[in-house]
Parts: C-alpha cells; sequence; structure tokens
C-alpha cells in the first residue's frame, strides 16, 4: 500500500503538529516580533558561511536549516514537561513531528 502524505496534511501544513507550532509562534505579540528577528540574525549569519561561499547551498537554505535546527532546539527545551513521563513521551513524539524547515521557511518568506 502506498503511503500518500498529502493525506496527513493539515490546513496547507506538512501536518497538525506543525500548523498547531506555526498558529502558536504567529499568535503572541512578544514570541512574534522574537522569532522575526531570529530569523533575520540567521539570513544575516549565513550570508559568508562557507556553505554558501562553496555554493554547497543558498542563503535561503543555509538560513532556514540554521533557524530550523534554533526552533527545535528552544521550543523542544522549554517544555514544561522535562521528566520521564507518559505526558512528556508523547509531547516530545508531537514535536518530533514537526516540520521545523516549513516553519522556518515562513518566517524567512516574512
Amino acid at each position: 500500500m502506498e503511503n500518500n502524505n498529502d493525506e496527513r496534511r493539515y490546513n496547507g501544513w506538512t501536518n497538525y503538529e506543525t500548523w498547531t507550532v506555526s498558529l502558536w509562534l504567529d499568535n503572541e505579540e512578544p514570541t512574534y516580533r522574537y522569532w522575526r528577528e531570529v530569523a533575520a540574525e540567521c539570513r544575516h549569519e549565513v550570508g559568508d558561511s562557507t556553505q554558501v561561499c562553496d555554493g554547497d547551498c543558498t542563503v535561503e537554505e543555509a538560513a532556514s536549516f540554521m533557524l530550523a535546527q534554533k526552533l527545535r532546539r528552544e521550543i523542544t527545551g522549554a517544555s514544561p514537561l522535562q521528566n520521564p513521563s507518559m505526558y512528556g513521551d508523547l509531547l516530545l513524539a508531537a514535536l518530533n513531528e514537526v516540520n521545523w524547515e516549513e516553519i522556518a521557511l515562513k518566517w524567512l518568506s516574512e
């Protein structure tokens, strides 16, 4: 049986988990401003990186990768459920489904 990724799409996003994280990041003004700033910093930082200078990737690709990593680290690290538990495991499983690069591309395109 063929797995169709379109079945998991949610409101134009890869999946529900990605849509939910994006929604919450956009929903609170201080959070929105913070991630806009981080996105701009990522774009600036990668401009003269070796990957971009060597032609291995574009500025957009390098910035997207960097921002996606920062999003994943900060949001996963801010989990209120740090101790091992059923709820913590479920939260971590949901966060592992998030398409961080899709969210990063959205922030970089604004």
